[in-house]
């Protein structure tokens, strides 16, 4: 695989906290992990919170965002709000790509590339949403060239809104029951060697990165990749997580609901 570009984002040196978060997948059927998700953007201490794609289920294009009333809607309220007390970035996952980056500038959010290294407290982390590196999984990265393209974006988002929000809701279905086949073993993952490859070529010892929901810490050949956990707060599931990083490291945090 060739390896990508890296952008390089640097920190102000008066930050003392940054936050990473990844695979909330939220949608209008999540309310309780939206009112968490809200809720922790607003009152979170850290001086900056990057999301690291799929933060929603899907988006069917940025002029959903203007309909009375539409769940888009809600999102970039929050977003707005947020953007308002701290430095708020976000990387496109392989659900959210079609978040355009002029609808990200009004909103003052930070559009992230993937990947990217971020500089703050002296070190370098690599911050990825993940998806390129599970290499083994040939079906979805040739489906992930696909939808990445302009031409076929611009088709997508030539149809109705309701066409595609149609589209969206059989290709979301048809991946969940592909995933029921399959027992979480068996679920993609990250191949290590190419991302110590990474790490080499961006010079930093560490990454942070989602897309697989299998939280936990890996050392690598070349440094540690730090895998960010999905959140699920709807009843009776409880679970979600954030990586805090300081001067002192990174560590992971859970989070709890809305009060």
């Amino acid at each position: 695989m060739t390896l990508p570009a890296f952008s390089e984002v640097h920190a102000p040196p008066g930050w003392r906290c940054i936050e990473f978060l990844s695979d909330l997948h939220l949608g209008p059927d999540t309310p309780r992990t939206f009112e968490a998700w809200a809720h922790h953007l607003n009152t979170t201490r850290a001086d900056a919170v990057y999301l690291l794609g799929d933060v929603f289920e899907v988006w069917v294009g940025d002029d959903a965002a203007a309909e009375p009333g539409s769940f888009e809607r809600r999102c970039v309220q929050v977003l707005r709000q947020a953007a308002h007390q701290r430095r708020v970035g976000f990387m496109a996952g392989n659900r959210d790509f079609l978040l355009g980056h002029d609808l990200l500038a009004g909103l003052g959010i930070e559009a992230l590339a993937d990947p990217t290294v971020l500089t703050a407290f002296g070190q370098r982390l690599l911050i990825t949403h993940g998806d390129l590196l599970c290499t083994a999984d040939t079906g979805y990265q040739a489906f992930r060239r696909q939808v990445r393209s302009t031409d076929w974006q611009a088709a997508f988002l030539a149809q109705p809104l309701a066409v595609r929000r149609q589209q969206a809701r059989q290709m979301r279905d048809a991946s969940q029951a592909a995933q029921r086949q399959l027992s979480p073993d068996q679920w993609s993952d990250v191949d290590d060697d190419e991302a110590a490859q990474w790490l080499l070529q961006a010079s930093a010892p560490a990454m942070v990165h989602g897309h697989t929901h299998k939280p936990a810490s890996h050392a690598l050949a070349i440094g540690t990749r730090h895998v960010l956990g999905d959140w699920d707060l709807e009843a009776p599931m409880l679970r979600g997580d954030v990586l805090r990083w300081t001067a002192d490291g990174l560590t992971r945090h859970a989070i709890s609901p809305a009060p």
